[in-house]
């Protein structure tokens, strides 16, 4: 096969109109970017000043919500953001914040993580605002600009960090950050339900009160398993935070995923405590034969599993 010479003007970008995006749209499109989770490893009582506060770790998943700006476009009724009240408020708030004006353009918006099953979503949709404002204005928002936006907005977790994290998700507030970077291998389902987090607070914080001591205790275990970066005990922690929940927001499938843990080699389980999925968590990747069962235990409890690795 003949070289191609990129120096030909046959080859160049406005020689082809597929390369078009090379010579004009990076130039007028910014964009920001946003991970999200597959619900929590850890949701438990905090406690600050004699009262609970609702506290997670997350289980970062390499999923993304991105939000798109191109300058000078006319929005029109498929603007992204005509249905996203909250990444409207985010917009305004940091507009005012930096006392800003945002220039002529439309938004557009895709994104991995489905909606109100637990994986951060809404909160991924904000954050990935905020970076795509700041790519707009040339502005790098700290966590804390970060958390400011969101504490006036919604309660979330701590998918602007590129870290593990103890958060308040009420509060806003970083509690520790962890040096240790756990990579997981979760197989998981989608039990189907939509739920408004916003709607759980109240029940989560009554459930901390009736078991205050276990939930403790489980917290506790968990940021000295981080500390020490103990993966298995890290799992261990999330299938006692995931038994604890149960009476806050059910897992149909948690009794079953419980009683086949062992036979499936599953080092945990865990699940989005406000949302709808759960599955196992192996420290090892699971061969092809371990993942074909695994997909049939699932299948015949009436779901499809997927498969995916967790962590930064």
């Amino acid at each position: 096969m003949p070289s191609i010479d990129f120096a030909d003007s046959r080859y160049t970008p406005a020689a082809r109109p597929d390369f078009a995006w090379h010579a004009g749209t990076a130039a007028t499109i910014s964009s920001g970017i946003c991970h999200g989770t597959l619900g929590e490893l850890i949701q438990g009582p905090y406690i600050e000043n004699g009262a609970a506060q609702i506290s997670l770790i997350s289980l970062p998943v390499k999923k993304y919500s991105c939000m798109h700006f191109t300058h000078g476009e006319r929005a029109g009724t498929d603007n992204a953001l005509a249905t996203k009240t909250k990444c409207q408020q985010a917009i305004g708030h940091y507009l005012a914040r930096h006392g800003r004006r945002l220039p002529p353009g439309t938004w557009s918006h895709d994104s991995e993580l489905l909606e109100g099953k637990g994986m951060a979503s809404s909160t991924a949709d904000i954050v990935a605002t905020i970076r795509c404002l700041d790519a707009i204005f040339g502005v790098n928002s700290c966590g804390e600009s970060i958390s400011a936006t969101l504490r006036a907005i919604e309660r979330s977790d701590s998918v602007f960090l590129d870290t593990y994290a103890l958060y308040l998700s009420g509060r806003q507030q970083v509690v520790q950050c962890f040096g240790s970077a756990p990579t997981f291998h979760a197989c998981y389902i989608d039990e189907g339900e939509r739920i408004d987090t916003e709607k759980t607070g109240a029940r989560l914080l009554a459930l901390y009160q009736e078991r205050l001591t276990p939930y403790t205790a489980n917290l506790e275990n968990a940021v000295d398993a981080f500390v020490r970066n103990d993966l298995a005990a890290i799992a261990a922690c999330a299938t006692a935070s995931a038994v604890l929940g149960q009476d806050a927001i059910p897992k149909r499938t948690l009794g079953a995923l419980l009683k086949n843990q062992a036979r499936y080699g599953a080092d945990g389980i865990f699940v989005a405590h406000t949302g709808s999925l759960a599955g196992y968590l192996f420290i090892h990747k699971p061969g092809p034969t371990q993942m074909g069962a695994l997909s049939s235990f699932f299948r015949g409890l009436g779901f499809q599993s997927r498969f995916v690795q967790t962590g930064f």
